[in-house]
């Protein structure tokens, strides 16, 4: 804040419109208040006056002039200053507007080259194609490198299935195989939707039950389960006079039970299946995963190793534990690695807990 008797004393010799008259320390103040005390005025300070352009201040200063004649003089200067100063303020401001209004104009020109580029960039059909193949490849969950021998056949199934048609078998063999790192849980999906979609089809043209259970295994392992127990909910499986038929219609339908968390409905279903077909080791297979899953342990490893016994591989036994496994909560896996650790630390190794390091 500026001290009321600096101010004063500026405006008494008419120069507060200069900021270094009230400015404490400042040369010009300094001079004011010799000036206000009666202090001889050094020349150095008298020169300084001078090159300020203050020559009514100078004289006063210089004793050539009354405070009076000194008045008319410095208010007439001050009145040029400030005119002067406002002249040049307002220049200034034109100057700086115009070069506003460049700047602005620059813009606006870049932005609509900008946009020019863009429009022509996107109407380029290899940039179409680009964009559209990207967008693609998101939609099925692609998003690392595609090796150059496979893209193209990769980008042929990916536009077919997006159009909503079937692969053919050489397609889906090419994707289990040389293709696996691109068959994503988003296309596999698709294809097993695609493919329930077509024996439900099948189904409701021709009423072969087995194009039913086609359609659902194929749900199944869409995350549809919903879809299957309704197609089969349609099906009386007495009326069926094959076993084969009814055990399969009712593994299946178990199977889909189990998806759905009814797990006594899925029990009954596969006992149900095995009773029609003691032979099979699918019933069995359902049976091991469904009272795993119920906590009944030593009855699900019993019909596990049923299911051995009449054609399962050990391998898709173990897979089967092992998805089991890894969905259950903690304390359902707890009580498992401690079943299976138990029959077999080796076998069932994945099942310990994992070591961590602090």
């Amino acid at each position: 804040m500026v001290n009321p008797s600096y101010r004063d004393t500026a405006v008494r010799y008419c120069v507060d419109d200069l900021h270094g008259a009230s400015l404490p320390g400042a040369r010009l103040q300094n001079i004011l208040d010799c000036l206000r005390l009666g202090k001889p005025i050094t020349p150095l300070s008298l020169a300084f006056l001078k090159k300020q352009g203050l020559e009514a201040l100078h004289r006063l200063a210089n004793a050539q002039l009354s405070y009076d004649s000194f008045r008319v003089i410095a208010l007439a200067e001050r009145a040029i200053r400030v005119e002067t100063a406002m002249v040049a303020k307002l220049a200034k401001e034109a100057e700086e507007h115009a070069l506003k209004a460049a700047v602005q104009e620059k813009m606006k020109l870049a932005v609509e080259q900008a946009e020019a580029a863009r429009r022509a960039r996107e109407s380029n059909p290899k940039y179409v194609a680009k964009i559209k193949q990207r967008e693609l490849r998101d939609r099925y969950g692609i998003d690392g490198y595609v090796e150059q021998d496979c893209f193209s056949r990769l980008m042929d199934i990916l536009k077919r299935v997006d159009q909503g048609q079937r692969l053919s078998e050489q397609d889906f063999a090419w994707l289990s195989s040389a293709g696996e790192d691109y068959f994503t849980i988003e296309l596999r999906a698709a294809y097993h939707r695609l493919e329930a979609d077509f024996f439900a089809g099948e189904f409701k043209k021709t009423h072969d039950p087995w194009a039913a259970v086609n359609a659902s295994s194929h749900y199944r392992k869409c995350d549809c389960a919903s879809a299957a127990d309704s197609l089969l909910g349609t099906i009386s499986i007495e009326q069926q006079k094959s076993l084969k038929l009814k055990s399969a219609l009712c593994t299946t339908h178990g199977g889909v039970m189990r998806d759905l968390g009814r797990w006594n409905e899925a029990q009954r279903l596969g006992e149900q299946a095995h009773a029609f077909r003691p032979v099979d080791y699918r019933p069995c297979t359902l049976l091991g995963a469904v009272h795993m899953e119920m906590g009944n342990y030593d009855l699900g490893q019993e019909w596990y190793a049923k299911a051995v016994e009449r054609g399962a591989t050990i391998d898709s036994v173990d897979q089967d534990l092992r998805n089991i496994f890894f969905r259950a909560d903690q304390a359902k896996q707890v009580e498992m690695r401690e079943v299976l650790l138990r029959q077999d630390r080796i076998r069932y190794a994945w099942a310990r807990p994992k070591l961590t390091t602090i």
